[in-house]
């Protein structure tokens, strides 16, 4: 039996040499859907493991008011303009807010376009420069790779310290590979004492997280006072059970701050990361039922090629069929041949997709800062698929091929 099978697969690698171009072009035709695939899979892996990963920093245990939900830009929500949050308002939150074992962040962006100076050193205009809490590293999740947090006093004193992001420490940074803890720089003229370095969290979607300096809350309300500046409110509780009663003890806090009425609703946002979780979940589904339909379409019609291809196979080799049947080879034998023939077709058809989606999926991912991570899944899926449509366009020419007429076929011009 086994020697039957061995002889088959060798037949099927000679008649494949036999027909080069037209395999070749077979194996691409089924790679291009292949590639679709696993590129699309491994593209939508890369995005939801990033963008879960950075949501997921906040902890389960987190949630934020902010000035829009981000999904309040959906449905008849989409004009909804909702007042910034004041400095005015989250002081006043911080001190009305009392929910047992809470701890409450304030954080605004002061600019994304700052220039930042040491000694005759200067960056380009693109870092992100934030007023922060004591309490906005622990709140979002953020570790010191090198250096402190700021402490209580820090902020209540309004100390000239800085903590920076961790492309400044890299060689080619602003401090040219040397330590920036200690160094004295200078934005928008105010100079700070750099007492941190931030663990790298890397880029997403082009904005690097790395390039931010955190500075105390007030300091940066005295260099950045533009009118319109939005707050944020982030809050860990330490016990997650109590995550819900606190969110709406938070709900009902700033609702009192603003002065709205029972009827009215809330013209504030607020975020939970399990939530945004579950909508990037969402998200996934329907780029991943969306990979799904391209590429079975385009699988499709590989499959069509391949069967039709192998039909023109059986046309052409009626006359060796017909050879092999008078020297006694059975009808199993003479479909196993042709049913082989479409099998390694279609593996190296997956095979070839299988790397090129890869490539593609990796290539995605590096042109846009995602987290790639190999994906097993697609890969097996890839495989699982490119065996049924060997099997579906197989079935029918190894059929034919085993029916034709031993006496007939040898009459084939």
């Amino acid at each position: 039996m086994f020697a039957l099978l061995r002889e088959n697969i060798s037949i099927a690698f000679d008649s494949i040499k036999g027909q080069l171009l037209r395999t070749i072009l077979t194996v691409l035709i089924i790679a291009i859907g292949i590639t679709a695939l696993v590129g699309i899979l491994s593209a939508v892996g890369a995005l939801e493991n990033t963008i879960s990963g950075n949501f997921a920093s906040m902890g389960a245990n987190t949630f934020n008011i902010q000035r829009y939900n981000y999904t309040s830009q959906r449905g008849n929500e989409i004009n909804k303009i909702n007042p910034v949050i004041t400095y005015r308002e989250v002081k006043d939150f911080q001190d009305k807010y009392q929910y047992p074992l809470t701890t409450t962040a304030i954080s605004f962006t002061g600019t994304t376009a700052a220039e930042i100076k040491w000694e005759n050193e200067k960056t380009d205009p693109e870092i992100n420069v934030l007023g922060i809490n004591e309490n906005f590293l622990t709140n979002s999740g953020l570790e010191i790779e090198t250096g402190r947090n700021f402490n209580y006093f820090d902020i209540q004193n309004n100390n000239n310290v800085a903590i920076v992001g961790a492309d400044f420490a890299k060689d080619n940074g602003l401090f040219k590979g040397a330590s920036p803890i200690d160094k004295i720089i200078s934005v928008r003229g105010a100079k700070f004492k750099v007492i941190g370095v931030l663990e790298s969290k890397g880029s997403t979607f082009g904005n690097n997280e790395d390039l931010r300096i955190l500075i105390p809350l007030q300091h940066a309300r005295s260099i950045f006072s533009n009118p319109g500046i939005n707050y944020n409110l982030s809050i860990k509780v330490e016990n997650k059970e109590a995550l819900e009663a606190a969110q709406d003890e938070a709900i009902l806090t700033f609702r009192n701050i603003r002065k709205l009425s029972p009827i009215e609703k809330d013209n504030f946002g607020i975020e939970r990361s399990d939530s945004l979780l579950n909508e990037i979940a969402e998200m996934s589904s329907v780029l991943n039922f969306a990979a799904w339909i391209i590429s079975l379409v385009t699988i499709f019609g590989s499959s069509i090629a391949l069967m039709n291809i192998m039909l023109v196979s059986v046309t052409e080799r009626t006359r060796e069929i017909g050879v092999r049947k008078a020297l006694g080879a059975k009808k199993n034998t003479i479909a196993v041949q042709f049913f082989m023939e479409t099998l390694i077709i279609g593996q190296f058809g997956g095979i070839l997709g299988i790397i090129l989606g890869i490539l593609i999926g990796m290539a995605v991912s590096a042109g846009v800062g995602f987290d790639f991570t190999t994906p097993w899944l697609a890969m097996f899926w890839a495989v699982v698929v490119t065996l049924l449509t060997a099997l579906f366009s197989g079935l029918y020419p190894a059929i034919k091929a085993s029916k034709q007429d031993p006496i007939e076929s040898l009459r084939y011009e």
